[in-house]
């Protein structure tokens, strides 16, 4: 079949497909025979997300994705996974009511179907699962108003998809059951208790089974290599994290990327002190103190805050000695609100899937600073020179509108007015964005076309568009799938910007061609 190839910003590539074989059958395909600069191919329940490493390699990967016609894998042996439910959930008995079935058929139907895990999201480790053979399906709705919580080990049904929750969150599922099966497990090798392609079976268990499983806290693992201690966090603000260059090629799992939120400012603050760009620094909002308890070379990038060593300001950018025994403090920014504090030898932190940073949505990574912790780093042996001056990227004004370039799409054509109706306003940032999203307010946009939209893959950048009609744009540790129209995408060069704009500040989108 032709399949119809939708830009998702400058970088990747939407293929929609109409089916859940189809998509899979794709995925298969270039999962085994990726493209040139290929970094990541998400299935989802319709479609394939293909992100690549450049807009030149995108380009050529949608000429070459027109004429792709992937065949069918032959049959193979898949991985058996066994998940014990107790059937007790809240939804049970209204779920069987919608389907037209007894509470005890809907159980039958749940454990006697054999599942087949086609795509991961939403969070590490949530597996959506279909029937192996179509006949089984039966389309459940989400609820209309989605929980604020939804408890860790909770099962539950959506659309023909069922999934167990890997960890507390907000969701709209129907709950049947709950499960003592942990899905995710930081240390194991993989971490994803099932993956994209494995057979699962529900078995029934007793209700007075104790449900201990699961991912409440993702952690990290231990240290890797040597280290020393080097600073102590005297006051960590509103929020200091962990951050370095990310974990991508996980999204089959249900991980994001992650990594620094202005990604120009981090790799500054460790090329200043001599650093590799993607070692681990300080992400930090709202002020930082802390106290060295060796002599150590440090930088300080991003917003614009006065910065002092022992209570002098010092020039935003360039490397420094903080003497053990000496204190450095960032104050309230005048402009921006992301400020990177890097050490010479990089932050020395606990590893998941490859990266110390610390995903705010998923869990995964070093928990949040506080007042007390020791930070660790590298011995600096083999590092490149420490520069006395350098130069700070940020490109935020504290007074003016700033601009956000975008791609249309993939779904613009479910909006009245398509992208223009995105472009043609002003919008102000909200208190509730993070790094998940930039949640903006301004006069909601219409729709043009009703109904769910079936789950799909996204990348940082993409504006998704919830039911109230104000966008949210994606950050660094969005979801891996979801479930709302993007009307468009912000190209990666924009993103920085996107992440130092604190609340109250304007955007206007423009349409990058």
């Amino acid at each position: 079949m032709s399949a119809a190839i939708h830009r998702v910003g400058t970088r990747a590539l939407l293929v929609e497909l109409g089916q859940l074989d189809l998509a899979l059958r794709w995925h298969a395909h270039l999962s085994a025979h990726p493209l040139p600069g290929q970094r990541e191919v998400i299935a989802a329940a319709a479609t394939v997300l293909v992100v690549l490493d450049s807009d030149r390699q995108a380009e050529r990967a949608a000429r070459a994705l027109g004429s792709l016609t992937p065949q069918a894998a032959a049959a193979s042996s898949a991985r058996e996974v066994e998940v014990e439910v107790v059937y007790d959930g809240p939804d049970l008995e209204d779920t069987a009511d919608l389907l037209g079935i007894s509470r005890e058929e809907l159980i039958a139907w749940h454990t006697g179907t054999r599942w087949r895990a086609a795509f991961g999201g939403f969070a590490p480790g949530f597996a959506y699962c279909a029937p192996a053979d179509p006949e089984r399906a039966r389309r459940v709705p989400r609820l209309s108003s989605p929980r604020t919580r939804v408890p860790h080990g909770a099962v539950g049904l959506a659309d023909s998809f069922s999934a167990v929750y890997p960890r507390t969150s907000p969701g709209g599922w129907r709950l049947i059951g709950r499960s003592p099966t942990p899905m995710w497990d930081s240390a194991a090798t993989p971490p994803a208790a099932i993956r994209p392609g494995d057979a699962v079976r529900y078995r029934a268990v007793r209700e007075s089974i104790a449900v201990t499983g699961g991912t409440e806290t993702a952690g990290s693992t231990a240290l890797a290599g040597p280290s020393l201690p080097a600073l102590r966090v005297e006051d960590a603000g509103l929020l200091s994290l962990v951050q370095d260059r990310g974990r991508g090629g996980h999204g089959d799992m249900g991980v994001t990327g992650s990594g620094a939120a202005d990604r120009a400012s981090a790799y500054a603050a460790n090329e200043a002190v001599g650093n590799a760009p993607g070692a681990a620094l300080i992400e930090n909002i709202g002020g930082l103190e802390v106290a060295a308890l060796i002599d150590a070379t440090v930088a300080v990038t991003g917003a614009l805050a006065p910065v002092r060593i022992n209570g002098r300001e010092v020039p935003l950018g360039g490397a420094r000695l903080l003497p053990a025994g000496g204190t450095l403090s960032i104050g309230t920014a005048r402009a921006g609100q992301r400020s990177y504090l890097a050490v010479r030898g990089g932050v020395a932190a606990g590893r998941v899937l490859g990266s110390s940073s610390t995903d705010v949505l998923s869990g995964l990574g070093p928990e949040p600073l506080r007042a007390g912790d020791t930070l660790r780093v590298h011995p600096p042996h083999g590092l490149g020179a420490a520069r006395a001056a350098g130069a700070n990227p940020l490109r935020v004004s504290a007074d003016a509108v700033t601009v956000l370039r975008c791609v249309a799409g993939p779904r613009d054509a479910w909006f009245r007015e398509g992208v223009a109706a995105l472009t043609g306003r002003e919008w102000t940032v909200t208190p509730r964005s993070n790094r998940v999203g930039l949640r903006l307010d301004g006069a909601p946009l219409e729709r043009e076309r009703d109904g769910e939209l079936p789950s799909e893959g996204v990348v940082a950048g993409c504006v998704q568009v919830p039911p109230q009609g104000t966008p949210v744009v994606f950050l660094r540790d969005h979801p891996v799938t979801g479930g709302y129209p993007v009307i468009a995408t912000v190209i990666p060069e924009d993103l920085d910007v996107a992440a130092q704009l604190p609340a109250g500040s304007r955007v206007r989108f423009e349409e990058y061609q």
